[in-house]
């Protein structure tokens, strides 16, 4: 079982003035058989509660993925992304880039996500858009090849 943690970026969710669709959309695509949600969070968009959250879910939940929603945009308090990259120790841009690059095909939107992705620990961290549909598109797009990121994290084979 892969132990996931969720953490909504949102400054109108943190404050209960809108309901958190996108962490929704993300419980509901997770198969449950392979999938357990650890955690569930909201916060608002500042940078260190965000990074709070994700030293948290990596150090002491240890979470095996920490998917976050929201705060990858152009605005001016769009910081999920810099959040992220200062938590992780290495990088990983493929999964970044291959929901960018299969997101085009659908809208040139797609070219304006900023969310990285990027390992803390024993815990993979990917930023996924904010809208509910962009969520579920980028999600569906990376979801097989999470089994095989955690299994090489643990120390599988390539």
């Amino acid at each position: 079982m892969i132990k996931v943690a969720i953490l909504t970026v949102s400054d109108s969710s943190s404050k209960g003035e809108r309901e958190d669709v996108s962490g929704q959309t993300i419980k509901n695509i997770l198969d449950a058989d392979k999938f357990e949600i650890c955690e569930y969070k909201i916060v608002a968009d500042e940078h260190r509660s965000i990074k709070e959250e994700l030293y948290y879910f990596a150090d002491e939940v240890t979470a095996d993925i920490v998917l976050t929603t929201g705060g990858t945009g152009l605005g001016p308090r769009d910081v999920t992304p810099e959040a992220t990259a200062a938590v992780c120790q290495k990088m990983v841009p493929g999964l970044a880039e291959a929901m960018r690059s299969e997101g085009l095909k659908k809208t040139k939107n797609a070219m304006l996500s900023r969310g990285v992705a990027g390992i803390r620990g024993n815990t993979l961290i990917i930023n996924l858009p904010g809208s509910p549909k962009a969520v579920k598109e980028s999600l569906q797009i990376i979801l097989d090849v999470l089994p095989h990121a955690v299994d090489m994290m643990r120390g599988g084979g390539h």
